[in-house]
């Protein structure tokens, strides 16, 4: 009964009318517009095409024996699932009341037209009606879309907490705080907090604060007026404004400067904000989650992050797992983003060879979640019908007689020699070092391209490579 209107057929319309003439004359008036037209001379017999046919829009008689026209509108809108639109339905009746319309209108009625019919009125009816259907359909078709790109998988125990925390923590109105490593899918975890909220019907935005230089993080946040500072030509709303009534995730805010700290402070006390050479504030309502790959206690300590606001953001903490630490789920990933990307690039949905999910569990993944769609990504496009292991990159090859791997999958200039004597941290920072240095080899230190396969940001590889003090030979 509510059927989705199929792009590759003419629009198909139904008159539900118990005067013959009524129904022939419409017919007619349709067909000439290129319609596909169905009748029916009882509601009845119109309720039972609509569940065997693929209709696209409904003119109804509201006088007709048997059922009315109201009670079979009342009955369209019970079939209804929950989320799903109805076929629009235009009611005609040559004996219209106010009240009529107004009793239609409510059960969901588009539009309502009087006996005699005009023909212009009808097709201007019809062909409104038709285009909300079709915008509703790419509506639906985009939620569709986008809830499966931003879907959490997982059944893993590692993953099992992280979901029931989710349920109890998203119908409140408490920050929350999401930490984790950097490709770990965080964002997701944002998504789903915002979309099992009460604010979901409201907007989602997500601000990377270690994208924006300093200088503009402020103007980005809480917006700007018109000449505040050179550039600004006109009033700029900022994104807690733009976020009003909804969800904004502030990523990476251990990166945001002292400066910028203290006003988004000032907004979660007192719900105003000031916009940067304004002096009125400006009221919002918004839910803020935080999420971060640093130790925030960490840069508490070292004076690089406010107390008050760690305080502010830490209401509920919720960790995000490394794709090491969930294994399990790699298969379930995989297939996902495989139909994913063959859908997004026109293939048909490929198999994949049970070596690959061997291949994939022997790695470490630095990258987490982010770099294993990376990698999916390349395979898909340069497989043939079948994924196999020769068709993922060159990382996953093992070589024979290859020296120490670390289980990172290929050799790093290491000195295992000294490494038993330094720290647990000194360890993992001269693997990393090391790990960096061979990527940034493999890709001739092109930053794009080695962030890319590292499954990281292009502003995290600049700071590692600062912060390991990397060179180019």
């Amino acid at each position: 009964m509510l059927r989705r209107m199929a792009p590759d057929r003419l629009p198909t319309l139904l008159v539900v009318d118990d005067e013959r003439n009524i129904r022939r004359t419409l017919r007619l008036v349709l067909e000439s517009e290129q319609y596909q037209v169905l009748d029916a001379e009882s509601a009845e017999q119109g309720l039972a095409l609509l569940e065997s046919q693929a209709v696209d829009c409904v003119l109804l008689d509201l006088k007709l024996p048997g059922l009315s026209g109201l009670d079979a509108l009342a009955r369209l809108q019970d079939a209804a699932a929950p989320g799903e639109t109805t076929v629009p339905v235009i009611v005609i009746s040559g004996h219209g009341t106010v009240t009529d319309a107004v009793q239609a209108t409510r059960l969901g009625a588009f539009d309502f037209l009087e006996k005699p019919l005009d023909r212009e009125r009808v097709m201007i009816a019809v062909r409104n009606a038709l285009r909300q259907r079709r915008a509703e359909t790419e509506v639906g078709r985009l939620r569709h879309e986008v809830s499966g790109r931003f879907a959490m998988i997982g059944k893993s125990p590692a993953m099992q907490p992280l979901f029931a925390q989710i349920a109890k923590v998203a119908p409140t109105r408490a920050r929350v705080l999401i930490t984790g490593d950097s490709g770990t899918g965080k964002e997701l975890v944002a998504r789903a907090i915002h979309e099992h909220s009460a604010l979901s019907q409201g907007p989602f935005v997500k601000v990377n604060c270690a994208a924006i230089p300093p200088e503009l993080i402020e103007s980005e946040l809480f917006g700007h007026e018109k000449g505040a500072f050179t550039g600004a030509i006109s009033r700029k709303r900022g994104l807690f404004e733009v976020a009003d009534g909804g969800t904004l995730m502030m990523d990476e805010i251990g990166d945001m400067s002292l400066a910028a700290q203290a006003k988004v402070l000032r907004v979660l006390q007192t719900g105003e904000l000031t916009r940067v050479g304004g002096e009125r504030p400006v009221r919002v309502d918004v839910r803020v989650v935080a999420a971060t790959n640093k130790d925030l206690q960490r840069e508490v300590a070292e004076g690089r992050f406010r107390e008050d606001l760690y305080f502010r953001l830490n209401v509920v903490t919720l960790h995000s797992p490394p794709l090491r630490a969930r294994l399990d789920d790699l298969p379930e990933m995989v297939e996902h983003f495989v139909a994913d990307f063959c859908r997004a690039n026109g293939f048909r949905t490929k198999q994949v060879d049970p070596a690959v999910f061997e291949r994939l569990r022997r790695h470490d993944w630095p990258g987490n979640v982010r770099e294993l769609k990376n990698v999916i990504e390349r395979a898909v496009i340069m497989s043939d019908d079948t994924i196999r292991v020769e068709d993922l990159p060159a990382l996953f090859a093992e070589a024979p007689g290859a020296g120490p791997t670390l289980g990172l999958g290929l050799d790093l200039d290491l000195d295992l020699g000294r490494l038993p004597n330094r720290t647990l941290r000194e360890f993992k920072d001269e693997v990393e070092r090391a790990f960096l240095l061979r990527r940034l080899k493999e890709h001739d230190w092109n930053i794009s391209r080695t962030a890319a396969a590292l499954g990281i940001e292009r502003t995290n590889l600049h700071k590692k490579i600062k912060a390991f003090d990397l060179q180019r030979d």
